[in-house]
C-alpha cells in the first residue's frame, strides 16, 4: 500500500492534496459508522500535502513515508493537537511537544489525518472503554475492533488511513490487528522511543505500526526505530527490516509451544494448523516444545501492569492539568471527585488493583512474586530461542466478539490477552498477521515472535507467509479510499 501510493505520487498519477482529500472524504463518510477517529485534522493534513506537492513539482525525491496519509493513536503527544487518551480526564488537553515517533514522521512530511480512538488510557481489549464510544470492526460493525489500539486498526482496515501507529502494553497492537485482519508489529522494548507516549505501564509499553501488509510494517518500523536520548530505555534498531524481507526461510526453525495451543476455538486451531503446513511447504521446520512459565503470564501481567498504572496515573489530580471536579470543599475532596468523575470504571478498577498489590502486607505476596515470575518467563523464551529461530502462536484464542460483551463480565476481556502478554513481559518483538477467517467471515490472526531486536527475522518470516497464502488469508475491507 505505502510503496504503491508513494509511486503514484512520484509519477504524478495523483497529487498529495487529491490523495489526502480522498482519505478525508472517506473519514467524513465512514467515521460515524466505525468511530475510528476521535479528532480529525484536515488543516494539518492539507498543509503537509501542499508542501509535498511543492517538492514533487520541484523534482525532489520523496522519502519513503512522505505524503502518505496516516493516523496516530490518541495517547501519542502531538503539539497543539488535542490528545485525550479517550478519557474525560484529558478532554481538551493539547500537548506542547511532539512524541518522538511523530516528530520522526513529521520530518518526513507524513500526512496526519487525525487521532484515533482507543480504550481509555489504553486499558482494555475491545476499545469499548473509550469515553467517546468504542470503534467497531470494519468486517462486521456488530463486533469490536479490539483494543486498546482499536481506532487505528479500524481506520487502517476500513481504509480510512494508509497506516497508523499504536501502542502495545499487553497486546494492544497485535490483538486489534488480528480482529481486523491486518498486520500489527510490537517491536522489542527499547527499539522505538516511548518519549511522548502517555504512559500506562512503563516497563511494558511499546509503540509500533499497524498496516495493511508486512512490507508496510517494515517500512514504518525502519522510520521510527531510532535511538532517542529523551528515552532512557531507547536503543533503536540493530538492523533495517525492509532489506531482509525476501530472505529464504528454507531451513528456518519455527517453534510451537504446547501451552499456546490450549483453549483455542476450533476455527483458530484449524487456521494455525494450516499455517504450520504452509511453513513446512516452504521448507521451514516446525519444532514443538513445552514452555511452562507461560501459564503464569496473565496474572503476572495484570499485577505488574496495574501496579505501574496506579503509579503513572497518580499525576491526574485536577491540579496540574486535565479535568477538575467543579464542586468541592477541600483539596482532598477535589482530588477524590476529580478522579472518580474523570476516570472510567475500567481505569478505576486497574488503579485500585495496582494500589492493592503495592500496599503494605500485599507487596511481598503479589508484586514481588510477579517480578520473580517475570524473570522465569524471560528465561523460558531465552531457552526456547536456543532451539528455534522464531516462535509461532495464535494472536488471540478467538475472533472478534460482539459489541457489549465486556460490559457484563470484564474478566472475559482480560482472557483475550492470554497469548499476547507474555511477549510484553519478556520485551520481545512480535508481529500479528492474518491467517484465515472463521465461519462468520471474521479474521483470524497468527503471531510470530523473535529474540530481542530481531524484527527483521520476524518480519521476513511473516512476509514469506503473506506471499505463500495470498488471498486465502488477506482480504481488504471494501470501504474507504479505493486505490
Amino acid at each position: 500500500m505505502i510503496a504503491k501510493l508513494s509511486r503514484m505520487l512520484s509519477e504524478k498519477q495523483i497529487s498529495c492534496v487529491e490523495l489526502t482529500k480522498a482519505y478525508l472524504d472517506a473519514i467524513e463518510k465512514e467515521n460515524n459508522k466505525l468511530h475510528a477517529y476521535i479528532t480529525v485534522t484536515p488543516e494539518t493534513a492539507l498543509n503537509t500535502a501542499r508542501a509535498v506537492d511543492a517538492r514533487i513539482a520541484a523534482g525532489e525525491t520523496l522519502r519513503p513515508l512522505e505524503g502518505i496519509p496516516m493516523t496516530l493513536k490518541d495517547n501519542l503527544s502531538t503539539a497543539g493537537i488535542e490528545t485525550t487518551c479517550a478519557s474525560k480526564m484529558l478532554q481538551g488537553y493539547r500537548p506542547i511537544y511532539d512524541a518522538t515517533v511523530w516528530k520522526l514522521l513529521r520530518e518526513q512530511n507524513a500526512v496526519l489525518l487525525g487521532k484515533t480512538n482507543m480504550d481509555e488510557f489504553a486499558m482494555g481489549s475491545s476499545c469499548e472503554t473509550s469515553y467517546f464510544g468504542g470503534s467497531v470492526n470494519p468486517h462486521n460493525t456488530g463486533h469490536v475492533a479490539g483494543g486498546s489500539s482499536g481506532g487505528v486498526a479500524s481506520a487502517v482496515a476500513g481504509n480510512l488511513a494508509a497506516y497508523g501507529l499504536g501502542s502495545d502494553t499487553g497486546g494492544s497492537i497485535r490483538q486489534p490487528a488480528s480482529f481486523c485482519g491486518i498486520v500489527g508489529l510490537k517491536p522489542t522494548y527499547g527499539a522505538v522511543s516511548r518519549y511522548g507516549l502517555i504512559a500506562y505501564a512503563s516497563s511494558l509499553d511499546q509503540i509500533g505500526p499497524i498496516t495493511t501488509c508486512v512490507e508496510d510494517a517494515a517500512l514504518v518500523f525502519d522510520a521510527i526505530a531510532q535511538y532517542d536520548p529523551m528515552d532512557s530505555t531507547s536503543q533503536g534498531k540493530q538492523s533495517s527490516a525492509l532489506p531482509a524481507l525476501q530472505n529464504d526461510i528454507c531451513g528456518m526453525k519455527i517453534g510451537v509451544p504446547n501451552e499456546y495451543f490450549e483453549g483455542l476455538s476450533d476455527e483458530v486451531t484449524a487456521s494455525m494448523n494450516e499455517a504450520m503446513r504452509a511453513y513446512e511447504s516452504m521448507g521451514a521446520q516446525i519444532v514443538r516444545f513445552p514452555l511452562a512459565p507461560l501459564k503464569y503470564a496473565l496474572p503476572v501481567y495484570y499485577i505488574l501492569a496495574c501496579a505501574e498504572a496506579a503509579s503513572n496515573l497518580g499525576r491526574y489530580d485536577g491540579i496540574r492539568y486535565g479535568y477538575r471536579a467543579e464542586n468541592y470543599n477541600t483539596i482532598h475532596e477535589m482530588i477524590c471527585k476529580t478522579r472518580s468523575e474523570g476516570f472510567g470504571k475500567e481505569v478505576q478498577r486497574r488503579i485500585l488493583l495496582g494500589n492493592y498489590v503495592l500496599s503494605s502486607g500485599y507487596y511481598e505476596a503479589y508484586y514481588r512474586k510477579a517480578q520473580n515470575l517475570r524473570g522465569a518467563i524471560v528465561k523460558g523464551f531465552d531457552e526456547a530461542f536456543a532451539s528455534c529461530d522464531v516462535v509461532m502462536a495464535p494472536t488471540v484464542p478467538m475472533t472478534a466478539f460482539p459489541c457489549g460483551r465486556t460490559h457484563s463480565d470484564p474478566t472475559e476481556d482480560y482472557l483475550t490477552d492470554i497469548c499476547t502478554v507474555p511477549i510484553n513481559i519478556a520485551g520481545l518483538p512480535a508481529v500479528s498477521v492474518p491467517c484465515g477467517f472463521d465461519g462468520k467471515g471474521l479474521p483470524i490472526g497468527m503471531q510470530l515472535i523473535g529474540p530481542r531486536f530481531q524484527e527483521a527475522q520476524v518480519l521476513n518470516a511473516a512476509y514469506a507467509f503473506e506471499r505463500e497464502t495470498g488471498e486465502k488469508s488477506f482480504q481488504a475491507v471494501k470501504m474507504g479510499v479505493q486505490i
